[in-house]
């Protein structure tokens, strides 16, 4: 286990920023999320914890270890690193069984062979593939293929993993059950892990904490119910969930005038600019202090969410057991929203 620290960390290709400023630290056992839309330079920095690049500014230490200093070029080789790495694309050997495959980072250490067939015998159950041991990964199913991956990660004990995005090649039903393998695994091993997304469910629900990015830089770092109910930048409140980001108006003490409604608001600012509404903000009804217009209806089994458009042409979501049809008009009351300074 380990704990992995950035600091000032940038990352540039042909003079084009593609990483900015990060300085932030992921502690020792800790389940971290990557989280953020294509090109902001999550995978980048997953490869700069690895070893794969190196930062054009900035220091990483793995614990109390130097591993890479743009300062004075020092990097250590992935190989050196102990940190495994799980690709998106699986990267299993062909024309190696499922066992050689497992094997063959031990081989390359040069560990006698029956220790090699011991791990390897606990990375198999570890990951429920002691049946598929002799077959060939053209034989397994997509989710066997990962947990193959896994488990070559696995058998090296490794203080930290890397997951770049491993669950996008898969289809619904499995990417929930390897969700629960990956947790299963690091409550197992207590390994460090850092997972690359942009899958917010995934992050959600597997991450310890979630690093929200764009551009380059790391916007917030923090729990999801954190995230999720206390945003502190327009782009995360929108990013994160459902809901609208609205502006405010003659903010006095913990009240603010919102979409014309006088509301009382929760911020950690005294100058709050804007407030995330989020469906539980809002509850239907004829005696609403707004009205506002059913633009569209979407059944979800038990419920509906609808998109809502109030007078001043913004877009609100809420959800209702009611069935309601577009162009209906419907009261509508805000309590409590999160306001932040945009």
């Amino acid at each position: 286990m380990a704990k992995l620290t950035f600091e000032n960390i940038g990352k540039s290709f042909d003079g084009v920023p593609a990483l900015s400023d990060i300085s932030t630290t992921i502690k020792d056992g800790e389940f971290v999320a990557l989280l953020g839309p294509s090109g902001c330079g999550k995978s980048t920095l997953l490869r700069l914890m690895a070893g794969f690049d190196l930062p054009t500014t900035g220091q990483i230490r793995i614990g109390s270890d130097v591993v890479a200093d743009a300062g004075t070029g020092r990097s250590v080789p992935p190989e050196a690193r102990n940190i495994g790495f799980v690709f998106q694309s699986y990267a299993l050997w062909p024309h190696m069984s499922v066992r050689r495959n497992i094997s063959y980072p031990l081989e390359v250490r040069g560990l006698p062979r029956a220790d090699r067939d011991a791990q390897v015998d606990a990375a198999l159950e570890a990951t429920a593939l002691t049946p598929y041991g002799d077959r060939m990964p053209s034989d397994l199913s997509g989710g066997q293929r990962q947990r193959v991956a896994l488990a070559r990660c696995l058998v090296l004990d490794p203080t930290a993993v890397l997951l770049d995005e491993p669950l996008a090649n898969l289809d619904v039903a499995l990417r929930a059950s390897m969700q629960e393998v990956f947790l299963d695994f690091h409550h197992r091993t207590k390994a460090t892990m850092v997972y690359v997304t942009h899958d917010q469910s995934e992050a959600m629900a597997m991450a310890d904490r979630i690093a929200v990015m764009d551009q380059g830089r790391i916007l917030q770092i923090d729990t999801p119910e954190a995230l999720y109910a206390r945003p502190r930048s327009r782009f995360v409140a929108e990013f994160i969930g459902q809901g609208a980001v609205v502006p405010l108006v003659d903010t006095i003490e913990n009240a603010a005038m919102v979409l014309g409604a006088r509301v009382a608001v929760q911020s950690e600012t005294a100058t709050p600019t804007h407030a995330c509404l989020r469906p539980e903000n809002l509850t239907l009804g004829e005696n609403g202090d707004l009205r506002v217009t059913v633009e569209r209806a979407t059944y979800l089994g038990g419920s509906y969410r609808l998109t809502l458009k109030t007078l001043c042409d913004h877009l609100l979501v809420a959800e209702t057991r009611q069935r309601h049809t577009a162009g209906e008009q419907l009261g509508l009351s805000i309590s409590n929203p999160w306001a932040f300074a945009a």
